[in-house]
């Protein structure tokens, strides 16, 4: 039984670094969840802040492609909540 309890333990740790593993690649890239502009998860708004377009432009390629490949942006979007680190807070200053 400790076996397999142990197994379990290291089976999650390694979700965990590899869950870490691409929060900090997507951050190295630009993709983060910003904490202003949000209005679900910040998704759209931090693939319209990568690549150069407004929040809302984003949200409006988003739908589009929805209504061309329905159901695609469904799976994506929390794939890309969880997988996109949300923006650092500010230092106080």
């Amino acid at each position: 039984m400790l076996v397999g309890h142990r197994a379990q333990s290291v089976r999650r740790a390694r979700a965990v670094e590899a869950t870490t593993d691409m929060n900090e690649y997507f951050a190295r890239q630009g993709l983060v969840r910003p904490r202003d502009d949000r209005i679900l998860g910040g998704v759209c708004a931090g693939l319209g802040r990568r690549f150069g377009i407004s929040a809302w432009g984003a949200r409006f390629l988003f739908v589009l492609i929805l209504m061309l490949i329905p159901v695609s942006q469904i799976l994506i979007y929390p794939v890309l909540w969880v997988l996109m680190p949300s923006e650092d807070r500010p230092a106080p200053a």
